[in-house]
């Protein structure tokens, strides 16, 4: 009987071993970064104009049984090329776990859609998915490096109501690049910069269904 239960629970093992090693490929991971506000300020903290930044609103609504997400508060005043070489590391780490490149996307929110830029550029992985919302604006910092170009597959949103925003398909770093899948959305939410601290289903559910994207 002792050895039979050996047997069984040795079976058991193997089979946990490959319902696990096959979980991650079958995970949707998303690394979300907020925007700058947040850096410097605490989450109960409201900003002048746009009020408080409703980051855990959004984690949850970024949320499913399938879709795990990854985020964390950054430090004050946070190096953005600095911090996308970390996020670069985690995705290197998941897609040697076996994760595939399509099942990975990086979100970010203004000065995170900044640093999303960056992992695109620094990953050069075409199946990678970024979605960069509220990150383009006219003679920004990234429009400067006339070498930098973007990678993988992108969704841009971007506000109407946002002063100085410019749509990403203008940007010099999105013409010189050679993206295969790229879509833009414009969203008309009178809000200015604050839609993006707010949990809105208008950009929330399209970054879900990018997300989704085969």
């Amino acid at each position: 009987m002792m050895r039979f239960k050996n047997i069984f629970v040795a079976v058991l093992s193997f089979f946990s071993m490959i319902v696990l090693a096959q979980k991650p490929q079958q995970k949707q991971y998303i690394f979300f970064l907020h925007n700058k506000f947040l850096e410097n300020h605490s989450f109960e903290e409201k900003h002048p104009k746009y009020g408080v930044a409703e980051y855990e609103t959004i984690l949850k609504k970024l949320r499913n049984q399938n879709t795990i997400v990854i985020s964390e508060k950054r430090k004050a005043d946070t190096d953005p090329e600095v911090y996308a070489e970390k996020i670069k590391k985690q995705i290197d780490s998941l897609l040697k776990k076996g994760v595939l490149a399509r099942n990975i996307t990086v979100v970010g929110t203004s000065q995170g859609g900044y640093i999303a830029q960056y992992v695109s550029f620094y990953e050069k992985n075409p199946q990678l998915k970024f979605v960069f919302i509220g990150a383009s604006f006219k003679d920004d910092s990234l429009e400067k490096d006339k070498n930098f170009k973007l990678y993988g597959r992108i969704l841009s949103i971007t506000e109407k109501s946002d002063e100085g925003h410019v749509p990403m398909s203008k940007e010099q770093r999105l013409v010189r690049s050679d993206i295969k899948d790229f879509k833009e959305i414009e969203l008309n939410t009178g809000l200015n910069h604050g839609f993006l601290f707010k949990a809105l289903n208008e950009w929330i559910i399209p970054v879900k269904d990018w997300v989704s994207r085969k």
